[in-house]
C-alpha cells in the first residue's frame, strides 16, 4: 500500500487486514500450486466502514470481479497467486489505453496552462511540474500502464501543504493529469481543477473559467474528442471519478458538465450562442430557440 491514498490515513484495523489477505493469499498458493489462489483490491467501495461513501456498491464490485477474474478477458497475470488490477474492472470510465495515452497529453495540457498559479504560491515544490511530465511520458508511450497505475498517487501534493485556493486548485489539476493512466476520466478532472484555479486566482472576474474552459477546448485535438465523447456523463456512472463525488458536484461538477455538454454539441459556443435541436443552427444569445435569427444589420420580420 505505500505510494497509495491509504498510506496517508491512520487506519490500523484496514491496512492491517489487507496485509494479512496478502499473506494468506502467498500462503495458499504455496500450499496447493496447483489451484490458482487470487486477491483482488476492490478499490473504493461504499460499505458500513465508510458510511457508503465509496463510488460502487458491493453489488457492483462483486459482478465486475466476476467478469475479471472469470470473463473472457486474458488474466491480467499469470502464476500461482495473481493479483486483480483495478483496470480490469471494464468502467465505461476507463477508456482503453490508447485512447488514456490521446487524452494524457490534453490533461497534461489543461495541468500546465495553470502551472504558474501553483509556481506563484510554492516557488521552490517542483511536484506539480514533475506529476505534468510523467503524464507526457505515458502519453508518449514511455512509461508502462501497469507502473503508473500502482505509482499514480506518488508525488502528490497534499491539502496541508498548500494555502492559496488558486495554488491548491492547480495541484490537483496536476493530480488528475497523472491518474488518467488508470482512468480516462480523470482528464475531465483535469480540466475542471484547472479552470477553477483560473477562477479563484481571479475572483473579480467570473468570466475566467469560462475563458479557461474556452482555451480547454480549443486545444482538444479531434482524437482528444472523440475518446472524451466515449465517457458516461457525469453521474451517470459510478465506478470512477465522475461518479457520485468531487468532480460531479459544485464548481467541479458545473464544469464537468459544460465541457461535457460542448463535446457533445449541446453547449453554447465562444459567441454564447446556444444550438437549435435537429436544425444545424444555433440562436443569438437570449432568442428564444423558435425565432427566426436576425440577418445581418436587420431584425426579423
Amino acid at each position: 500500500m505505500l505510494g497509495r491514498v491509504e498510506s496517508t490515513f491512520p487506519a490500523p484495523r484496514c491496512t492491517s487486514s489487507k496485509a494479512a489477505l496478502t499473506m494468506l493469499t502467498t500462503q495458499y498458493a504455496k500450499a496447493w500450486p496447483d489451484i490458482e489462489v487470487d486477491a483482488a483490491d476492490p478499490g473504493c467501495t461504499a460499505t458500513d466502514f465508510n458510511g457508503h461513501s465509496g463510488p460502487q456498491t458491493l453489488t457492483e464490485l462483486l459482478r465486475r470481479r466476476r467478469r475479471c477474474f472469470h470473463g473472457p478477458a486474458e488474466p491480467v497475470a499469470r502464476g500461482p497467486a495473481r493479483y486483480a488490477e483495478e483496470s480490469c474492472m471494464g468502467s465505461p470510465q476507463s477508456l482503453s489505453e490508447a485512447d488514456r495515452r490521446v487524452v494524457a497529453a490534453w490533461a497534461a495540457d489543461c495541468a500546465e496552462h495553470v502551472l504558474a498559479l501553483f509556481v506563484a504560491g510554492a516557488p521552490d515544490d517542483d511536484r506539480p511540474r514533475a506529476l505534468i511530465a510523467r503524464t507526457r511520458a505515458f502519453a508518449r508511450g514511455e512509461l508502462r500502464t501497469a507502473d503508473e497505475i500502482r505509482r499514480r498517487f506518488v508525488g502528490g501534493v497534499g491539502v496541508q501543504d498548500v494555502s492559496a485556493p488558486a495554488a491548491a486548485a492547480a495541484a490537483r489539476a496536476a493530480g488528475q493529469a497523472v491518474a488518467v493512466s488508470h482512468m480516462g476520466a480523470h482528464a475531465l478532472g483535469a480540466a475542471a481543477y484547472a479552470a477553477r484555479a483560473a477562477g479563484l486566482a481571479d475572483p473579480g472576474r467570473p468570466e475566467a473559467v469560462h475563458e479557461e474552459i474556452r482555451w480547454q477546448l480549443d486545444h482538444m485535438s479531434p482524437e482528444v474528442r472523440d475518446a472524451l465523447r466515449a465517457l458516461p456523463a457525469a453521474g451517470e456512472d459510478r465506478a470512477g471519478p465522475l461518479g457520485p463525488g468531487l468532480l460531479t458536484s459544485g464548481q467541479l461538477g458545473v464544469i464537468v458538465r459544460e465541457l461535457q455538454a460542448h463535446l457533445a454539441g449541446t453547449g453554447p459556443d465562444e459567441h454564447g450562442e446556444e444550438p437549435v435541436p435537429g436544425t444545424g443552427r444555433r440562436t443569438c444569445p437570449g432568442q428564444r430557440p423558435g425565432a427566426d435569427a436576425p440577418a445581418s444589420g436587420g431584425r426579423p420580420a
